[in-house]
């Protein structure tokens, strides 16, 4: 994928506020509980696997740019079944 010099990026923070709003218009009046646990959830799984493929699956390296420990990762790994 590659962007255009033209045009910068969407900032990462703009994307995830415009799915929350798309997500809360959908409630349609429904009230929402767990918000917070539920958009971590659905965000950190996505985020490894994306992060995991860009570095051509090194730990070492993944870990380096998501900024935790190797061992965090494992565990990540095993905990969302990405092995």
């Amino acid at each position: 994928m590659s962007i255009s010099n033209n045009t910068p990026p969407i900032p990462l923070s703009a994307q995830v506020k415009q799915a929350v709003d798309n997500y809360l218009k959908q409630l349609d009046g429904y009230d929402a509980t767990g918000l917070h646990a539920m958009v971590l959830a659905e965000v950190e799984k996505p985020l490894f696997e994306a992060t995991l493929q860009y570095s051509g699956y090194n730990q070492t390296k993944t870990a380096q740019i998501l900024g935790i420990s190797r061992s965090t990762l494992r565990k990540k790994i095993e905990q969302y079944d990405l092995s």
